[in-house]
């Protein structure tokens, strides 16, 4: 199913709506089919709403959200290595130090994609809604929820980045108002709140059919999100209960309602906590998903078998489809992005390395060296144990140092000259994905996390520490013995081992970067666009090693210049209905 699904993603996309694709329909011949006759059948279904995930796979390059979240937190860097490698007209270290602008490509990019993927989302939405009676009710509701949660995974991802965004539920080309965050959060927890109870449960029978789709699980681990990050999007009970609905939808379908008409009521601060508690506890007693026994078993090249990977942008690591999109490109480059250039030949990789993206050298001071999520002794390939970070010695496989350009052997250490002028060994890299070996790929084929059951776990034990309430105490406790023992499993006694060396780690919110959950989450979750939120709602954000500019107005990033260049006049007012945001 994963190969299936990913051509019906690409294959699909750049074309009209029913528009006939090679492949596209292999198994039946309809001749020319009716819209009607073709949502009969429900592999067509399938095929149809697939086509909204296609804008998801923009998202994970360093020119989009991944990008930006990672090297505007602490876990990422991007400093100008000697020789003007990664200048860029200080672009990418002007995220590092917080003094972006609202020029960036990667602003734009979020904003037109997200809003790309928004608007397909409603307008196969409102095909679904034309034809309903073609449709099974149970099918109807399964596949129209699939596409309003998949809708509410793009807004998320503008809102988080932006916080005022033109929330809409109807496929329409008019220009809405910006919204108040509140109110934005408001509507996205009443659709997910309304959609999750219809939608598909995972379990091992059908994991790969839903393999890369919005199901059950993803809308609950994404309420839990919205949720758990409430105060620090600006939300009170006050402003999130006067919400009021703002959109509409067409053929009489109705929208998102009030969140007292889904049973959402929000009188205190700890009942966002509650409600988080509450959606994380649905996706731990579906009994979908487990902590893997191997850290690395989420990130193998062939990853789509993990039972931890709650959502994961499906990949293709074959020029197949290749696409580029506002400087973005569709297809998966970690790898390349971190590793040192020769990398490239000691490993056979297609793809040059470009020894760009690292971490910042205090973030690595949060991991034991025995963690196998961090970077271990800094033995480099010359070690058989498996780490996350890469440290140390680049060697042949006889272990012989590989000699850099200019004859220094090349031994990868965290620490970073300058900003403005790094070595080429600066910063420790990227190890955690599964390098492709045999030359087999040109892109990386490791499906990219969004969702992980670690980070539910993580979050509920958070949620309870800030004053949430817990209908179903201590079920996740057998999870997180999970995550400890596997973090030190080189060790004879890896629990006690994890308890000793990170005895706050479930325990405590901490008060700075390195201690408490804050600095598990990150252990945890380095570079799957968690960090960036988690240090905001930490109060983290501004306290992050080389930021200069510490306003709190850098929380949200700027509404691009392009894009309130093109925005609408209020004929009322002869003002433009899209203003940027404070601090800009």
């Amino acid at each position: 199913m994963k190969k299936y699904f990913k051509y019906a993603l690409v294959c699909a996309m750049a074309l009209p709506l029913f528009s006939s694709c090679e492949g596209f329909l292999e198994e039946e011949n309809f001749g020319k089919p009716t819209t009607d006759q073709m949502l009969q059948n429900e592999q067509n279904v399938t095929n149809l709403v697939g086509q909204a995930y296609a804008d998801l796979r923009f998202m994970h390059d360093h020119w989009g959200y991944w990008g930006v979240n990672t090297l505007t937190s602490d876990e990422g860097l991007c400093p100008i290595r000697k020789g003007g490698d990664w200048n860029d007209g200080g672009y990418w270290k002007y995220l590092n130090t917080h003094e972006w602008n609202a020029y960036g490509e990667a602003f734009k990019n979020i904003w037109n994609c997200t809003v790309s993927g928004s608007v397909l989302c409603n307008n196969l939405l409102q095909t679904l809604y034309s034809n309903e009676e073609n449709m099974s009710p149970e099918m109807y509701a399964m596949y129209v929820g699939e596409m309003e949660v998949l809708r509410s995974y793009y807004y998320y991802l503008l809102f988080d980045s932006f916080g005022r965004i033109p929330y809409m539920e109807d496929y329409s080309a008019r220009n809405e108002k910006l919204l108040d965050p509140w109110v934005t959060w408001a509507h996205l927890v009443s659709c997910l709140e309304r959609n999750a109870p219809k939608m598909a449960v995972v379990n091992d029978a059908n994991r790969q059919l839903y393999l890369g789709r919005c199901t059950q699980g993803v809308a609950y681990t994404l309420l839990a999100k919205l949720y758990l990050n409430a105060e620090s999007y600006g939300c009170t009970p006050e402003n999130v209960m006067a919400a009021k609905r703002t959109c509409t939808v067409q053929n009489g379908k109705e929208g998102s309602v009030l969140l007292q008409e889904v049973g959402i009521n929000i009188a205190s601060a700890e009942d966002f906590y509650t409600n988080a508690v509450r959606c994380l506890n649905k996706v731990i007693n579906s009994g979908s998903y487990a902590i893997e026994n191997n850290y690395f078993n989420n990130f193998l090249l062939e990853n789509g078998g993990s039972k931890e990977n709650i959502f994961t942008i499906v990949e293709d690591g074959t020029t197949n489809n290749e696409r580029d999109q506002y400087s973005c490109k569709n297809k998966l480059r970690i790898c390349y992005l971190s590793l040192h250039y020769k990398f490239q030949t000691r490993f056979n990789m297609k793809l040059d390395c470009w020894n760009g993206f690292v971490a910042r050298p205090q973030f690595m001071e949060i991991y034991n060296n025995r963690d196998v999520r961090g970077a271990g002794d800094r033995k480099g390939t010359m070690t058989n144990e498996q780490f996350a970070w890469f440290l140390g010695p680049l060697c042949t496989e006889k272990g012989d140092t590989i000699a850099d350009n200019d004859g220094t052997p090349i031994v990868i250490v965290p620490e970073v000259e300058s900003l403005d002028a790094a070595n080429r060994v600066d910063g420790a890299r990227m190890y955690k994905y599964e390098i492709d070996k045999t030359g087999t790929y040109t892109y990386m084929e490791n499906d990219f996390v969004l969702f992980r059951y670690a980070d539910v776990i993580l979050m509920k034990k958070e949620a309870l520490l800030r004053g949430g309430q817990d209908d179903a105490p201590g079920i996740e406790n057998t999870a997180v013995d999970a995550i400890k023992k596997r973090a030190f499993a080189y060790e004879a006694d890896p629990i006690a081992t994890f308890d000793q060396t990170y005895p706050d780690a479930f325990t405590a919110i901490g008060t700075g970067l390195n201690d408490g959950i804050l600095a598990e989450r990150g252990r945890e979750l380095t570079w799957e666009n968690q960090r960036r939120r988690d240090l905001i709602r930490f109060g983290q954000f501004e306290k992050i090693q080389y930021v200069k500019n510490t306003a709190e107005t850098r929380r949200w990033f700027p509404i691009p210049y392009t894009v309130l260049q093109k925005a609408v006049v209020d004929p009322t007012t002869g003002k433009k209905i899209w203003t940027q945001n404070p601090g800009y």
